[in-house]
């Protein structure tokens, strides 16, 4: 995303208030947001309650990457025998994960999707600015 920002930045500083962004500055403000990304499979409790709260302060929420689409690769002890999920069982707990990985829309509303591992930044660019359009509407 940090790349398809360095090609947009111009433009996109007079249209977009940034308002959370780790990667980009230190100053973050979680307080409303018209578009949120969210990168990532839910593998923990604190991760599904975050996303909630994030979901409850945009008016669009979009999953980017194949980890928050579909769940994977994190996702792949969702299909574990019983005898693989006892052998890491003790890994589960100590760390507090959820007994099986979520995608994001498994626990909220996803209005966009961008797939990929890397993302597309053709599509990123197709998805933005259909919900730009959409919340100018």
């Amino acid at each position: 995303m940090t790349e398809v920002m360095n090609d947009h930045w111009q433009e996109w500083k007079e249209l977009f208030d940034f308002r959370h962004a780790r990667v980009m500055k230190s100053n973050n403000v979680m307080d409303s947001f018209d578009i949120a990304f969210i990168e990532g499979a839910m593998a923990g409790p604190e991760q599904v309650e975050k996303l909630k709260d994030i979901r409850s302060r945009s008016k669009k929420l979009v999953a980017v990457g194949s980890c928050a689409i579909v769940g994977m690769p994190a996702g792949q002890r969702n299909a574990f025998t019983q005898e693989q999920k006892d052998s890491i069982d003790y890994l589960v707990t100590r760390f507090g994960a959820l007994p099986e990985v979520k995608k994001v829309s498994d626990v909220v509303k996803v209005d966009a999707e961008i797939p990929g591992c890397p993302m597309d930044p053709k599509v990123f660019l197709e998805k933005v600015n259909g919900l730009v359009a959409e919340l100018r509407g």
